[in-house]
């Protein structure tokens, strides 16, 4: 008898629906085709022996089952309960009139409990595109998968559940959350604040700047200057996500595994990298491609301490990711993309002792020995960051004052307005949202200048020795800067402001 059963597979965010089809013919034999992996060539022992643990088992005849399309690689332990309600309903020991109707994924335990599976949200997405009525998936993922609309959602923890539901012993309990609602819920702001913060009211000037405008940062100081306290305070006060942007978040997280007995995401994603970190683990890859740091930190915000301590070929392979958005990661018979429109924070010390050249210094270095430091960051990555900023020591008059600074949610309320701005000039402008985003056509658009401006920019270009897209970034930050203050043109206070931001451009740090 043949059975047509349902799973699904997927590559880079996006779901592919696979026909588990079972044969059951006369003879004695175990035949599973259709580029399956070895995980899933050792599911027959799972299915044995939960089917045994239950009462049921694997007929002893000739058993057939092609994973169709034949030619996609399929991955994981995520269709053991595909394949083991497909033999049962091919075996008549279940009955097989709804089988059809519903999406099954789920890894089996020997006892026949139902194992946590990875992407669920791009598989539920792609079954209630595809019409199914049902998503029948491990308990711990429903809540995840039931963020879908107009697909029931159906979380079980024993295979035996699923038994009895095809042979309408009993129902199974439907997983139903209202996503609006579980979204703005939660839509709180994250635990550390900006009034934490002591003193470096310019710092603060620019990480409010750098997230009005979504623009990459990188903060440059001696130890204990306040650099990591003020990279892990920016997420909250940057805009919260909109729905859109939390559903393309939550596919990525889902993809490897990391949105358990959740919704969907609803704070901005911050990820700290160690600087041990290999480039596929960065960027996305592996023989079977998974999205990296930079894709994971997608809508959010890319922390990376001590940047000169990375391998420099590992920070390379940032640099077309960063222009480009999104990362594609080619492999001889595919190619996946995964999006990853990020802020990159950086932190550095000016030196290797970590302090500038200061004789009072507890450890010193010579220019010479801190230029050798910074080039190992290379002036192509530099120009991609919008704002270079000298993070200074705060003095004690400052760290022991008992007034609190500006909280996040004054900040969040610029920003949110700036951002405002933003959005209505780029709304007939596709894939941009906001100032960094823009490309040189919008840049010369947006962001012209008056004569005395131009003046001022062009002594600074020649002075300075500032490449093009140093330029560029220039009046990305300036139009930003105009936002905050809530004019539509740029000025030469906006201009010099903007050029304030690129510390590393400047005598005495790369030349």
């Amino acid at each position: 008898m043949l059975i047509k059963v349902h799973g699904s597979a997927v590559f880079g965010i996006e779901a592919t629906t696979i026909v588990v089809e079972v044969n059951i013919d006369k003879g004695i034999g175990y035949h599973l085709v259709g580029l399956p992996d070895n995980a899933i060539k050792e599911s027959n022992f799972r299915i044995a022996a939960a089917l045994q643990n239950n009462g049921y088992r694997i007929p002893g005849k000739k058993i057939t089952i092609n994973m169709a399309p034949a030619d996609l690689r399929k991955e994981g332990s995520a269709y053991d309960l595909t394949l083991a309600i497909g033999i049962l309903a091919a075996s008549d020991q279940i009955r097989s009139e709804n089988i059809q109707k519903y999406l099954i994924m789920g890894e089996l335990s020997l006892d026949g409990s139902v194992q946590p599976i990875k992407g669920a949200l791009p598989i539920a997405i792609k079954a209630q595109e595809e019409g199914f009525e049902g998503f029948i998936l491990p308990k711990e993922n429903a809540k995840e998968a039931a963020v879908v609309n107009g697909l029931k959602v159906y979380g079980v923890e024993n295979i035996k559940e699923v038994i009895d539901f095809f042979d309408e012993n009993a129902p199974l309990q439907q997983t139903e959350i209202d996503t609006r609602r579980e979204f703005y819920d939660h839509l709180h702001l994250p635990e550390f604040d900006f009034s934490d913060v002591k003193g470096q009211e310019s710092i603060k000037r620019c990480m409010e700047i750098a997230a009005a405008g979504g623009h990459n940062i990188i903060l440059i100081g001696p130890p204990g200057a306040g650099k990591t306290m003020l990279a892990k305070r920016l997420p909250s006060i940057l805009p919260p996500m909109t729905l859109h942007e939390a559903l393309e978040t939550t596919k990525i997280h889902s993809v490897v595994g990391k949105v358990k007995n959740k919704g969907l995401m609803s704070q901005r994603p911050f990820r700290n990298p160690h600087h041990t970190i290999s480039s596929a683990a960065l960027v996305g890859g592996g023989s079977y491609p998974q999205p990296g740091e930079i894709s994971l930190s997608h809508n959010g915000v890319l922390f990376l301490d001590e940047l000169p301590e990375f391998e420099r070929r590992v920070l390379e392979v940032m640099r077309q990711p960063m222009e480009d958005r999104e990362v594609t990661i080619a492999r001889a018979q595919f190619t996946v993309t995964y999006p990853s429109s990020f802020m990159l924070v950086a932190s550095m010390n000016p030196s290797p002792g970590g302090y500038f050249n200061d004789p009072d210094a507890p450890v010193t270095s010579s220019p010479a020995e801190m230029q050798r430091y910074l080039g190992k960051i290379s002036g192509p990555l530099l120009d991609r960051i919008d704002i270079h900023i000298e993070v200074t020591p705060v003095p004690f008059d400052k760290l022991s004052e008992e007034r609190k600074g500006e909280s996040s949610v004054v900040i969040r309320k610029r920003v949110e307005a700036a951002r405002q701005l933003q959005t209505s000039r780029f709304e007939n402008v596709d894939g941009i949202h906001y100032n960094a985003q823009m490309g040189t056509k919008h840049i010369r658009e947006f962001c012209k200048l008056n004569e005395s401006s131009k003046n001022l920019l062009k002594e600074a270009m020649q002075r300075l020795n500032l490449s093009a897209r140093a330029y560029d970034r220039i009046l990305k930050v300036s139009r930003t800067i105009a936002d905050l203050d809530g004019v539509e043109k740029i000025s030469e206070m906006h201009i010099s402001e903007a050029i304030q931001y690129r510390s590393l451009d400047r005598e005495g740090w790369l030349g």
